[in-house]
């Protein structure tokens, strides 16, 4: 059985998880239909990205004081490989979501706030900016969807399949591995936030 990643990366993982499914529901619940209750899910939407690129920011930070639970032995090379490049990809999606987000705000012209505090923009009002952003955001949102479910894919199919405990690294409760003392917040010289991070960080995807 595989050791599990620390209590705080398990925590932010999740609370990731659960902004990034939440904004690609409301991403899809306002394409191409513009409802009563659209205003106030847009603005929703748009707070929920912003949180989820502060939330980002501290897992990164987070993720530079331990060193990730080793994978398991037995999973091949091209596993890890494809695993590894996944995980990049989605952490670049999760930066890249929010921030194209941003920037749409300025492109149009209107003010981005976040808990009423006005925040500068990130450009200038430029409607063929703004055109090319939406759909810039809108592809990758796309991008992000189908790393979601390809990571979640894996990861069942760890938990079910191989049955290595891989799944467990993330989750909670006393039925799971024991924590490894390894495994403890602590510094590490020259370690990358990404590596050995890969296919078990979730069942997760995001990633603006």
């Amino acid at each position: 059985m595989s050791a599990r990643y620390p209590l705080s990366a398990r925590l932010l993982h999740w609370a990731m998880a659960a902004l990034l499914l939440s904004m690609l529901c409301l991403g899809a619940a306002m394409v191409d239909r513009w409802q009563p209750w659209a205003t106030e899910a847009l603005q929703l939407h748009k707070a929920l990205g912003l949180l989820a690129l502060l939330l980002l920011l501290v897992r990164l930070l987070n993720r530079l004081r331990f060193r990730a639970p080793a994978l398991p032995d037995e999973m091949p090379a091209a596993q890890r490989t494809i695993a590894h490049l996944s995980h990049l990809g989605l952490y670049a999606l999760m930066l890249a979501l929010p921030l194209t987000g941003w920037a749409m705000q300025g492109a149009a012209g209107l003010p981005q706030q976040l808990f009423g505090l006005v925040l500068p923009a990130l450009m200038d009002a430029d409607l063929a900016r703004y055109g090319l952003l939406r759909e810039l955001h809108a592809w990758l949102a796309y991008g992000l969807l189908a790393l979601v479910l390809l990571h979640a894919g894996a990861a069942l199919h760890h938990a079910w399949v191989r049955r290595d405990g891989l799944l467990a690294r993330m989750g909670f409760g006393a039925g799971h591995a024991r924590e490894n003392a390894a495994n403890e917040p602590a510094a590490v010289d020259g370690a990358s936030p990404f590596a050995g991070h890969a296919a078990a960080d979730s069942s997760e995807v995001s990633r603006p």
